[in-house]
C-alpha cells in the first residue's frame, strides 16, 4: 500500500531530483524517479542516523552503489537535514559544489562512499559490514546497526558484485540489506540485450537471503527490510521491481531517461502527473521538512541513549582501547616495537614485511586485512590472532582469489573507520585491483597494500607473473604514495610511513628473493626512506656519476659502485624508494640529492624507466627493462637482462666516456 506522507517525501525527491538534473542539464533522472520511493522508506521508516553527527559510529550505513543516481541521494540528505540546503541542490554537477555529478566520499555530508563505477559501492558496502562485525567484537553491545545500499542491474553485472556477494555469503554479514533496483534497463536498452540470469537463485546459492517486492508498496518494502532484519545470519537482497523514470508519462521505462535530462516538458508534465502544487524549479510541499524534523526527534531519543550507554561502557576501562581505534597511531612508539633485522642475513623484504605486520597486529588493536589466496606467500597473515572462515570475521581476513572484491572491501574498511585495512597479491595482479585502488586514492582512504613478487626475479613462473610496467602504473596513480624499500629496515619504515599516511594509501613494492641488508652511510639510517630518496652510498664531493636505484637494485648498485671506483670513476648511489615522499622534501634538501653539478645520472630499476626523466632527466642511462621478462631461474634472468655488476659496470662506463 502507498502511504501519504511516504508518498509526499518521495514525490519531493523526485522533484528535486529532476530539477536537479533539468538545471545542469546533465545527469541520470530515471534511476531517481524509479527509486523515490524506496529512498522515503528507507529514510523516514528504516534507517538511524544523526545529521548534527554524520560520523556517528552506531549510524545506519546507506551506500548508493547506483552512484549515477547521485540526485536522489543528495534530495534525501537535504530532506533529512544533513546541511545540504536547495542551493547546493540547485549546484548540482557544477565545479565548487558539494553535490558532484557521482557521490565523493568527503565532499558531501553523509555521503559515506565514492561511488560511480559500478559494483564499487556493492563491494564497500561488503567492506563496512566486515569492519562493523570487527568494531563489535572489540566492543561488545556498543556497535549493532545495518548496512543498507541501493544496488541496479549495472552493478550485478560488474564482476567486482559477484566477488564481494559470494565472499559475503560464505562469511555470514547478516547486517547487510542491499535493495536491488530491478527496472531491467540499462543506457544500450533492456537488460534482456545482455542479462538474463536469475538473480534470485544466483544469490540464494550465494547463502544470501532473498525476498522480492513491489518498489511502490511502502508497506511491502518495509516489511521486507524489517523480514530481512531478523535473518542475522545471512546477507540480505530484496529485489524491488521497479520502473525507470516513474512518473514520467513521456519517458517511463525508456533508456533515454536513463543518462540525459527530461526535457522542460516532460518535466512538467510529470509535475502534473504527481499532482505537485508548485510548477517553479525546486519548490516542493514545505510539510515534508515537518515530517523529518518529526524524524528527527525520534532518531535524536535513539541517539541519546546509544551515548549514554556509550559513556557508561567508555567508564568501565575501555576509552583508552577506543581511542586507539580512532586516533592516529604513534609512530615513534611503534618503531620500538618494531623486529631487529641480522645485517650479515639476507633476508626478502616480503619475509621482513611479515615479521613487522606480526609486531604491529601485537602493537595495533585496529590493523585489520589479508590475502588474496597467497598469505603464505605474500607473508601477510599474523599468527595468534583471529582469522575470517565460514560463517566469522577475524583481523585475518582469507579474501580468497578475488583480487578485485579484496580492494574494494579494504576501501569499505576503510570508509567505516576504526580501522586501517592492508590487502596483499602479487604486484602483476595490481591489474586486478586497480580500480579500487584509484578509488581510494581519490577517496584519501588510509589503506595499505603490499604487492609481493616485485620483478622479473619471480622467476620460473614466467612473464604472467613478473611485473614491468606495475611500478610506473602505481606511480602514475595521483594520491598513491608508493614506496619500494631497499632491504628489510627500510620495509620497517615503510609500514611506518604507510601507517602515518591518512591522506592517502600506501602501497609497498616488496621482493621475492632474498637480498641483503644495506649498509647505511647516512646519519638517520632507514628512517631517511620518510624522505623518499637518500644518499646510502657517498662518493664525496665530486661524484662523477649518480646511481638512482629503489628495490633489491640498490645493494645491486652499491657494488657496481665499488666496482667503478677501481675503474677510476665515483659513483655516488641513491636509494630512491618513493617519488611522492621526495617531492614533498623542501627544494635544499632535493638539490642535496640530486645537485645540478652532477650532469651524469643513471637509473637502474627492474621496471620500464617511464617517469624517471623528472629526476635523472632524458640524457640519462637508463638501465631498466623495457621488455617483458622470461620464464627462467634468477640468475639467468640476471645475466639475460643485464641486472648484474659486470654490465652495469660496463654501461657507466661507455656512457660516460671514460
Amino acid at each position: 500500500m502507498k502511504n501519504k506522507d511516504l508518498q509526499l517525501i518521495a514525490n519531493s525527491i523526485r522533484v528535486l531530483s529532476m530539477d536537479a538534473v533539468q538545471k545542469a542539464n546533465s545527469g541520470h533522472p530515471g534511476m531517481p524517479l524509479g527509486c523515490a520511493d524506496i529512498a522515503a522508506v528507507l529514510w523516514y521508516r528504516i534507517m538511524k542516523y544523526n545529521p548534527d553527527d554524520p560520523a556517528w559510529p552506531n549510524r545506519d550505513r546507506f551506500v548508493l552503489s547506483a552512484g549515477h543516481g547521485s540526485a536522489l541521494l543528495y534530495s534525501a540528505l537535504h530532506l533529512a537535514g544533513y546541511g545540504i540546503t536547495l542551493d547546493d541542490i540547485k549546484n548540482f554537477r557544477q565545479i565548487g559544489s558539494i553535490t558532484p555529478g557521482h557521490p565523493e566520499f568527503g565532499c558531501t555530508p553523509g555521503v559515506e562512499t565514492t561511488t560511480g563505477p559500478l559494483g564499487q559501492g556493492f563491494a564497500n558496502a561488503v567492506g563496512m559490514s566486515v569492519a562493523s562485525k570487527l568494531l563489535a567484537d572489540e566492543f561488545s553491545g556498543i556497535i549493532d546497526h545495518y548496512i543498507y545500499a541501493i544496488v541496479s542491474d549495472g552493478d550485478l553485472m560488474e564482476g567486482v558484485s559477484s566477488e564481494a556477494a559470494s565472499l559475503a555469503g560464505h562469511m555470514g554479514l547478516g547486517n547487510i540489506i542491499f535493495i536491488y533496483d530491478d527496472n531491467k534497463i540499462t543506457i544500450e536498452g533492456s537488460t534482456d540485450l545482455a542479462f538474463s540470469e536469475n538473480v534470485r537463485e544466483r544469490f540464494t546459492a550465494y547463502n544470501w537471503h532473498v525476498q522480492d517486492v513491489d518498489g511502490y508498496n511502502h508497506d511491502a518494502i518495509e516489511k521486507a527490510v524489517l523480514n530481512a532484519q531478523k535473518e542475522t545470519a545471512k546477507p540480505s537482497l530484496i529485489i524491488a521491481k521497479t520502473v525507470i523514470a516513474k512518473g514520467c508519462p513521456s519517458k517511463e521505462g525508456s533508456e533515454s531517461s536513463h543518462g540525459a535530462p527530461l526535457g522542460k516538458d516532460a518535466v512538467a508534465e510529470t509535475k502534473i502527473n504527481l499532482e505537485c502544487k508548485y510548477e517553479d524549479p525546486f519548490s516542493i510541499d514545505r510539510s515534508v521538512y515537518d515530517l523529518f524534523k518529526k524524524r528527527r526527534d525520534e532518531l535524536h531519543k535513539i541517539y541519546d541513549e546509544w551515548k549514554s550507554s556509550f559513556g557508561k561502557a567508555m567508564k568501565s576501562g575501555l576509552k583508552d582501547k577506543w581511542d586507539r581505534f580512532f586516533t592516529a597511531p604513534d609512530i615513534d612508539s611503534l618503531r620500538k616495537k618494531m623486529p631487529k633485522f641480522d645485517p650479515a642475513k639476507e633476508i626478502a623484504t616480503r619475509s621482513a614485511s611479515g615479521k613487522v605486520l606480526e609486531a604491529l597486529f601485537a602493537g595495533m588493536p585496529n590493523i585489520a586485512g589479508g590475502s588474496a589466496d597467497l598469505g603464505p606467500s605474500n607473508k601477510s597473515f599474523a599468527k595468534g590472532f583471529s582469522e575470517s572462515g565460514k560463517r566469522r570475521v577475524g583481523r585475518n581476513l582469507h579474501f580468497g582469489i578475488r583480487e578485485h572484491a579484496m580492494g574494494s572491501i579494504q576501501n569499505g574498511i576503510a570508509y567505516y573507520g576504526g580501522f586501517i585495512p592492508y590487502s596483499a597479491t602479487f604486484f602483476a595482479f595490481l591489474d586486478y585491483m586497480r580500480p579500487p585502488v584509484r578509488l581510494a586514492a581519490l577517496s584519501k582512504l588510509h589503506c595499505v597494500y603490499l604487492f609481493t613478487h616485485d620483478s622479473i626475479f619471480v622467476g620460473e613462473d614466467g612473464p604472467t607473473h613478473q611485473p614491468v610496467e606495475h611500478v610506473a602504473t602505481a606511480r602514475a596513480i595521483p594520491n598513491l604514495t608508493v614506496i619500494r624499500p631497499a632491504d628489510a629496515e627500510e620495509t620497517a619504515e615503510a609500514w611506518l610511513s604507510a601507517l602515518g599516511n591518512s591522506t592517502g594509501p600506501t602501497a609497498l613494492i616488496l621482493t621475492r628473493q632474498d637480498i641483503p641488508v644495506v649498509k647505511k652511510e647516512n646519519r638517520d639510517g632507514a628512517q631517511d626512506l620518510h624522505k623518499g630518496a637518500y644518499i646510502v652510498h657517498d662518493a664525496g664531493k665530486n661524484p662523477d656519476i649518480i646511481i638512482l636505484a629503489s628495490g633489491s637494485e640498490v645493494n645491486l648498485s652499491i657494488e657496481a659502485a665499488k666496482a667503478l671506483k677501481e675503474k677510476g670513476i665515483n659513483a655516488e648511489v641513491v636509494s630512491f624508494p618513493s617519488w611522492e615522499l621526495f617531492d614533498k622534501q623542501p627544494d635544499d634538501y632535493k638539490r642535496t640529492i640530486l645537485p645540478d653539478s652532477v650532469r651524469k645520472k643513471a637509473v637502474v630499476e627492474l621496471g620500464i624507466s617511464m617517469g624517471w626523466e623528472r629526476y635523472a632527466g632524458a640524457d640519462a642511462l637508463y638501465i631498466t627493462m623495457e621488455t617483458f621478462g622470461a620464464s627462467g631461474p634468477h640468475n639467468a634472468l640476471a645475466e639475460k637482462y643485464g641486472f648484474t655488476i659486470q654490465n652495469i659496470v660496463n654501461r657507466i662506463v661507455d656512457y660516460i666516456g671514460k
